[in-house]
């Protein structure tokens, strides 16, 4: 495996990690939050973003108008059985959703949440070490690589698995004080 490689994919994996904090809720309306949101639509599960038109009209609302106005009921269904923790409002029209202000308590739950992404993104970056400096020294193993050589790479993969690590843990710092901001 090939340093450019690992570093390819420990970039997928911190790319991921912001994915999963960008929907995690932080008391702005932010379309991210329903990204995960799937609805069962004429018995296929779709993603609501593909269902309809998500804008923040406000910092407290997102608007959802969808594209089928008979696909509402279960969109609104979808959104309740989510784990956003949202309730939507229905007009006919369009769907909203009213952000309201966290509370400290749940503040500190979205906090260890994103504390347990965060770890699940170092978990990957680590697995990523590990599958590169086996192959590292089973390249060693079978006289492709010298000793020295084989140290020097694994010590750059080390190197690059620390930097990345790092990235995480500024991932989390951002996104701790975002969810902590009132």
């Amino acid at each position: 495996m090939k340093l450019s490689e690992v570093q390819d994919n420990m970039q997928k994996t911190i790319e991921s990690t912001q994915r999963s904090f960008n929907t995690i809720r932080t008391g702005r309306a932010n379309s991210a939050l329903l990204d995960r949101v799937m609805v069962d639509y004429y018995g296929t599960e779709t993603p609501l973003k593909s269902l309809a038109n998500i804008t923040t009209p406000d910092a407290t609302t997102i608007a959802i108008q969808p594209y089928d106005r008979g696909s509402m009921g279960q969109i609104e269904k979808a959104i309740q059985l989510s784990d956003i923790g949202l309730t939507p409002n229905n007009d006919g029209q369009m769907i909203r959703l009213n952000i309201p202000p966290l509370t400290t308590e749940r503040r500190k739950e979205l906090v260890k949440l994103a504390g347990k992404l965060a770890e699940e993104g170092k978990v990957a970056i680590r697995n990523i070490r590990r599958d590169a400096i086996d192959s590292v020294r089973k390249q060693e193993k079978n006289h492709e690589l010298s000793e020295d050589e084989s140290r020097n790479l694994q010590d750059e993969i080390q190197k690059v698995t620390d930097e990345y690590t790092a990235k995480i843990d500024e991932l989390l710092a951002a996104k701790e004080k975002d969810i902590s901001t009132v």
